[in-house]
């Protein structure tokens, strides 16, 4: 576990950053890490990493520094965003520093957990297979979705900032860009598959990809109660949440709030 334990320092370094701000632990920080674990697995692998396996790491590289890029400039230049979310989201102002270590660490374990399937397919000398390929080819739609989801929100809310959104890929599922995210990860656990080596690699990969696909429905409850708030005394948008799947299109899954189990 040598090269795993590499990306978790790699992970704690870059998102440290929330050490500035707590919440960017597990936002700007998260999209860091997971391109710096890209970059650092392109070069713990050099001379030896298959075409597959730099597409792999690429992958990595680009998704993150799309989700940091799309987080920082929301955060740091979207005032309306900054005012809405105001008390939706804890400051941390008031945490002590051993609580603020403990979700540091915590966060950057996940991400390195949630890579790991590269790591280890790089560990092992696994090289490329058929089912990395496929791996690939779900993450590779899953950014596309996630990040046409989020244009499409900015693009609504540009012409209508005070509706719901219910247009484009929002029409067939209300968190699409939450659906990528699953997508994305889904092919990252998938192309593993074949190269996990025995049973701590089998449970570092399912901890990452259960621990994220646990945080999306968890920011998919945060959402629908926050939009509730906003939209609930709206017929068209009760309709919407009646008829629109929450998190996987097709899935006849509405509502997530009762669920208080979902904290993210």
């Amino acid at each position: 576990m040598p090269l795993f334990l590499m990306m978790f320092a790699v992970a704690l370094v870059f998102s440290s950053v929330g050490f500035k701000k707590y919440v960017w632990f597990i936002s700007i920080g998260y999209g860091l890490a997971v391109a710096a674990i890209g970059v650092a697995l392109l070069i713990a692998g050099r001379g030896q990493l298959t075409a597959g396996m730099m597409c792999a790491c690429i992958l990595f590289v680009v998704y993150g520094l799309r989700l940091g890029g799309y987080l920082a400039f929301r955060e740091l230049r979207s005032s309306s965003y900054n005012s809405k979310m105001k008390g939706e989201i804890k400051s941390g102002d008031g945490m002590s520093v051993g609580a603020k270590c403990a979700i540091w660490i915590s966060a950057a374990l996940l991400y390195a957990c949630e890579t790991s399937p590269v790591t280890f397919r790089l560990a092992n000398g696994s090289g490329t297979d058929a089912l990395l390929v496929v791996g690939m080819l779900i993450s590779a739609v899953g950014l596309v979705v996630e990040t046409v989801a989020d244009l499409q929100k900015n693009a609504a809310k540009k012409v209508n900032p005070r509706r719901f959104v219910d247009t484009g890929l929002f029409r067939i599922v209300r968190c699409p860009n939450y659906f990528g995210e699953m997508l994305f990860w889904t092919g990252v656990f998938v192309g593993g598959i074949t190269t996990y080596a025995g049973p701590l690699q089998w449970v570092a990969a399912l901890l990452g990809y259960v621990g994220i696909i646990y945080v999306m429905f968890g920011g998919a409850r945060r959402l629908e109660i926050r939009q509730n708030k906003s939209y609930g005394n709206n017929p068209e948008y009760r309709h919407y949440v009646a008829t629109t799947p929450i998190m996987v299109p097709l899935v006849p899954l509405y509502s997530v709030e009762k669920y208080k189990w979902l904290v993210a």
